[in-house]
């Protein structure tokens, strides 16, 4: 099933990018601070995001569109500056956990399916 392209549905999805790159922003300092913590508290944001996305689209292109907006985050604040150094620091293997995480919390959330999507049967189940 396809859904229109409306005002509000765009408006939505350029909402859940932005909130994808404050959550991405947020998650890498959180992360770099509070190391397991931190992790932990970061890919449960990511996944709730990513969760509400879809919940608020009613398909995988909400979650989509939050991934968009944590990835790029994600890559701008991971690029190396023309200095030599980056814009923040970055805990080793914590970061790539994060990445990883993140990308498997995405994928789960683009792929569940509504309970309601099950065909609705009047016959009474056999056992």
């Amino acid at each position: 099933m396809t859904r229109a392209w409306t005002a509000g549905r765009i408006a939505v999805l350029l909402g859940l990018l932005a909130v994808g790159v404050l959550t991405g922003l947020a998650g890498w300092v959180v992360v770099d601070l509070w190391l397991p913590a931190g992790l932990a508290l970061a890919l449960l944001a990511l996944f709730g995001l990513f969760l509400g996305g879809r919940i608020a689209t009613g398909t995988g292109i909400g979650v989509g569109a939050a991934a968009a907006g944590w990835f790029l985050a994600y890559v701008a604040l991971g690029a190396p500056r023309p200095e030599g150094d980056f814009l923040l620091h970055s805990s080793g293997i914590a970061m790539y956990v994060y990445l990883l995480g993140g990308t498997v919390a995405a994928v789960m959330c683009a792929t569940l399916r509504n309970p309601f999507d099950q065909p609705v049967s009047a016959a009474p189940s056999v056992k």
